[in-house]
């Protein structure tokens, strides 16, 4: 669901997964939305009042993340099917798979320069790959439990794991070293976020808390009590300003920080202080990498706004069903980075750099005002069951279409072969002659 919270609160609700939605996420520019399911497929919708879509079918289990990178131009996706999969979003293409986890991928995200993906498994291993080489360049594992949710800082030095264990943990990805190690929590961590300043760190339990943790001092400053049970997720806004926590209780609370503008002039008056002034506190800086348990220390904030936070659920909150019927499928075929003269490329789904001028965001904005808030007639008039039947059948014909094409490889494989074998046979029974 899309929520426009000015000037009166109402949702859009997109309609096209066919089960759980796993993960959403809007694009840099915010031009675009991309949400994984657990019906193996993943959406790319353009968030105005048509709600027209765009859907990948390439992961034949049950999709967990999706990531945007910085520039919008590629989105990294992650599933159950132990693979990792990058696509285009300028063509619309699939660009390359990433197999090496021997388990679930659970999540997987871009460097802020995009040449890196990090990708956590319940095979209990973090791997960093690199996009050019297409190859796994780093691995970071964990005897006791695996990773949730791993993420890049805003540097892109360095990644931090949410663990089953209980655990958070920084990694220098550069000296492949350990630098913090926090077990703040008395239950599974199951999100993180960095804050954009890169000095902070937030993260959501199933013991049902949000702790913040200030990166440069190696210790926890809040602990955050709101959710009536665990938390699942937690995302700090572009200006570091807000973040929003949603869990078990079907609430989402969206807070605002004051640390960003208190702390830091505490920080900076103590910097000054130090014995190197040539440069700026970095985490290598920081000690121990054993456990921070954090019990009992006076320097830790525990809020619990539960008597203060404004409740604003009303009992019949507008919501308006917005059925993608207007859809693409791309499935994964590898195919030319350049069209072919006359290919159509999607416009609509561009950045806003690369966009068609019918398909700018002037002209999105002035199309969606002069739209209804309500589906169209052509929407109203198809039943969903005939929606969902047709979709059925283009499954079917995707999967036979995929069986022929890998019973055409191996024919070709075993043609290849034979041929190799007559050749060698042919060269065996000369040198017989011969001798």
């Amino acid at each position: 669901m899309l929520w426009n919270l000015k000037p009166q609160a109402r949702a859009y609700r997109y309609v096209g997964h066919k089960d759980v939605v796993t993960s959403v996420q809007f694009s840099p520019h915010g031009n675009l939305l991309a949400s994984a399911s657990r019906d193996r497929t993943v959406r790319l919708w353009i968030p105005d009042k048509r709600g027209k879509s765009s859907e990948f079918k390439a992961h034949t289990a049950p999709v967990r993340s999706v990531d945007f990178s910085a520039d919008g131009q590629f989105l990294v996706t992650a599933s159950e099917d132990k693979s990792i999969k990058v696509w285009n979003m300028y063509r619309q293409r699939f660009l390359f798979s990433l197999y090496r986890h021997t388990h679930w991928v659970r999540c997987a995200k871009f460097s802020p320069d995009a040449r890196l993906i990090v990708s956590c498994s319940e095979d209990k291993t973090i791997k960093i790959w690199d996009t050019t080489s297409k190859q796994c360049v780093n691995n970071f594992s964990d005897s006791i439990g695996f990773a949730n949710f791993v993420d890049f800082n805003p540097s892109g030095t360095c990644i931090a794991s949410a663990g089953t264990d209980h655990t958070v943990k920084i990694w220098d990805i550069r000296v492949n070293k350990l630098l913090q190690h926090y077990q703040v929590h008395s239950g599974g961590v199951n999100c993180l976020s960095f804050h954009p300043s890169g000095n902070f760190l937030i993260t959501a339990s199933s013991d049902g808390t949000l702790k913040i943790l200030d990166l440069l001092e190696g210790r926890l400053i809040y602990t955050l009590q709101g959710h009536m049970g665990p938390v699942f997720t937690v995302s700090f806004s572009k200006s570091g300003e807000l973040f929003a926590s949603g869990g078990a209780d079907a609430q989402v609370l969206l807070w605002r920080t004051n640390f960003d503008e208190l702390y830091c002039k505490t920080l900076s008056k103590r910097n000054l202080k130090r014995l190197h002034l040539d440069s700026a506190p970095h985490l290598l800086d920081v000690y121990p990498r054993t456990p921070h348990r954090h019990e009992g220390k006076p320097e830790t904030v525990e809020i619990n706004p539960k008597l203060e936070v404004t409740d604003l659920r009303i009992s019949s909150p507008p919501v308006v069903d917005i059925i993608s019927f207007d859809s693409t499928t791309i499935t994964e075929t590898t195919g030319k980075t350049l069209p072919d003269q006359g290919e159509e490329v999607s416009g609509c789904f561009l950045n806003p750099s690369l966009m068609l001028p019918e398909c700018s965001p002037i002209t999105m904005k002035k199309k969606t005002e002069d739209v209804s808030d309500l589906p169209s007639e052509s929407q109203k008039s198809i039943p969903l069951a005939v929606t969902d039947a047709l979709g059925h059948i283009m499954e079917q014909l995707h999967v036979l279409t995929q069986t022929v094409s890998i019973l055409e490889q191996r024919l070709t494989l075993t043609e290849d072969k034979l041929k190799d074998c007559l050749e060698n046979q042919q060269k065996l029974f000369g040198a017989i002659q011969k001798s």
